[in-house]
C-alpha cells in the first residue's frame, strides 16, 4: 500500500505533467528531424500520445499494482493509422526522447528527494511502454498481413478466371510487385500451377514461396485454391529455373509452368495454359517436374483444350504445308513407317540421306525433332489435328 509520502510525491508529479508534456514535444521537434516533416494533424496525435503516456505514468507511479496494465493503454488514444505514419523505430525514438526529457526535467520541477525515486520509476515504466509499442506494431502487422493475403488471393483469382484489368496493376503494386506497371526491371510474367501440400498452412507456404522468389530476384504472388497452389512469377523469362527452387513447396504430382507473357494483363493466357496442363499432365507420367505447359500440348489437346489444338495445328502442322508440302509428306511417311528412315526412303523412292535432311528441316521449322520419340508423338498429334481443322492444305489453319 502506498505511503502518504509516496502519494504526496505522486501529486507533485501530477501537477508537473503539463510542463513535462510541453518539454517532451519541444525535445521531439529539436532532436528528431523527421518529426518536423509530419503534418500538423499527425504531430497533434503524437503529442496526444505523449500527454497520455505521461499521465498514465503518474497513475502507474501512484500505485503500480493497481495500474499494471496502464502502459499497454497508452496508444489507445491514437488512431489505427498511427502505425502507418511512423515506424516502430521512430516510435522507439519518441519514447526514448520523452523519457530522457522527463528525467532531465524532474530535477527542476520536483524536490531533490523526489528525483531519484521518480527516475527509477520512469526506467521501469519505460520498459513496459517499449513492450506495449512492440505489441501495437505487431498487431498492426498481423492485420496488414491478413489484408495483404486476402488481396493477393483475389488478385491471383482474377488472373486465373481471366478477369484481369487495370485494377490488377494497382493491386499488385500495393503488394510490392515491382514489375506490375512494367516500369522497372523485366515485366515478363508466368503462371505456375501445381498441387498444394495437404499438411502445410496456406500462409506458411505463401510466405516461403515469396521469400524464395525474392532470393532468386523475381516477384511472386501466391494463393492456394482448394487443393491447387498457384504462383504468379514476374521479372524472369526463364520461369522453369525459378520454379525448380520452389518445387519443395508444392505437393506431390506435376508442376506446370505457363508460357511467358509480357505483363500481368496478359497473365490469363499463361494461367489458362498452366491449368489445362495440370489437368492433362496425368497422361504423361514421365513428364519432368516442373514441365512447361507447351510441352503438354498433345495431352492438352486430347483432354479437350481447344487452344492447344489450334496451337498445334497452326504452329506445327501449318508451317509444314507451306510450299510443295514435301516436308509434310516426308514426316507423315516417316511416322507411318514406324520411325524407319530406310522404310521411308523406299516408300517415297528417295535416298535415305534425303529423308534425313528433310526430317532435320522439319525439326528446325517446327521445333520438334521427328527422331525424338516424344517429339514424334507431338508431330503425330499435330498432323492429325491439322488435317481435322484444315482439310485443305492450301488454306490457312484457323
Amino acid at each position: 500500500m502506498a505511503t502518504k509520502g509516496h502519494l504526496a510525491r505522486a501529486d507533485r508529479l501530477q501537477n508537473a505533467t503539463g510542463a513535462l508534456a510541453t518539454a517532451a514535444m519541444a525535445a521531439m521537434e529539436a532532436d528528431l528531424p523527421w518529426f518536423a516533416k509530419l503534418s500538423a494533424q499527425d504531430r497533434s496525435w503524437i503529442g496526444l500520445v505523449a500527454q497520455s503516456g505521461i499521465s498514465a505514468f503518474v497513475e502507474w507511479f501512484r500505485d503500480p499494482d493497481a495500474h499494471s496494465s496502464m502502459p499497454t493503454r497508452i496508444f489507445g488514444s491514437a488512431p489505427r493509422e498511427f502505425t502507418r505514419v511512423i515506424s516502430l523505430h521512430q516510435t522507439v525514438d519518441l519514447v526514448r526522447t520523452t523519457i530522457e526529457t522527463i528525467e532531465d526535467a524532474v530535477g527542476d520541477l520536483l524536490p531533490a528527494d523526489d528525483v531519484p525515486i521518480v527516475r527509477e520509476g520512469m526506467q521501469r515504466y519505460a520498459r513496459e511502454v517499449a513492450f506495449a509499442a512492440a505489441t501495437v506494431y505487431a498487431q498492426a502487422a498481423e492485420m496488414r498481413g491478413a489484408w495483404d493475403a486476402r488481396l493477393e488471393a483475389l488478385l491471383v483469382d482474377s488472373v486465373i478466371r481471366g478477369e484481369a484489368d487495370e485494377s490488377v496493376r494497382s493491386r499488385a503494386s500495393a503488394l510490392g510487385w515491382s514489375g506490375a506497371a512494367g516500369t522497372t526491371g523485366s515485366a515478363d510474367v508466368s503462371v505456375v500451377v501445381g498441387r498444394a501440400q495437404a499438411e502445410e498452412g496456406g500462409t506458411t507456404v505463401a510466405d516461403a514461396v515469396r521469400h524464395a522468389a525474392r532470393e532468386a530476384g523475381v516477384d511472386a504472388l501466391c494463393a492456394i485454391q482448394g487443393d491447387r497452389l498457384v504462383v504468379v512469377l514476374g521479372g524472369t523469362d526463364k520461369p522453369v529455373e525459378i520454379v525448380q527452387n520452389l518445387a519443395q513447396w508444392f505437393g506431390p504430382g506435376p508442376i506446370v509452368v505457363g508460357p511467358v507473357v509480357k505483363d500481368l494483363m496478359g497473365a490469363v493466357t499463361s494461367a489458362r495454359a498452366a491449368v489445362a496442363g495440370l489437368r492433362a499432365a496425368a497422361a504423361w507420367p514421365g513428364a519432368p517436374r516442373p514441365v512447361e505447359a507447351d510441352e503438354l500440348l498433345p495431352e492438352r489437346s486430347l483432354s479437350g483444350d481447344g487452344h492447344a489444338r489450334r496451337q498445334l495445328a497452326n504452329d506445327v502442322y501449318g508451317p509444314l504445308t507451306i510450299g510443295d508440302g514435301v516436308l509434310l509428306d516426308t514426316v507423315s511417311a516417316y511416322l507411318d513407317s514406324g520411325g524407319s528412315i530406310e522404310a521411308t526412303a523406299r516408300a517415297m523412292f528417295i535416298h535415305a540421306n534425303t529423308v534425313r535432311y528433310r526430317l532435320k528441316r522439319v525439326g528446325e521449322i517446327t521445333g520438334h525433332n521427328p527422331l525424338n520419340p516424344r517429339d514424334a508423338f507431338t508431330l503425330r498429334v499435330a498432323l492429325a489435328l491439322g488435317r481435322l481443322l484444315n482439310p485443305d492444305p492450301a488454306s490457312t489453319v484457323l
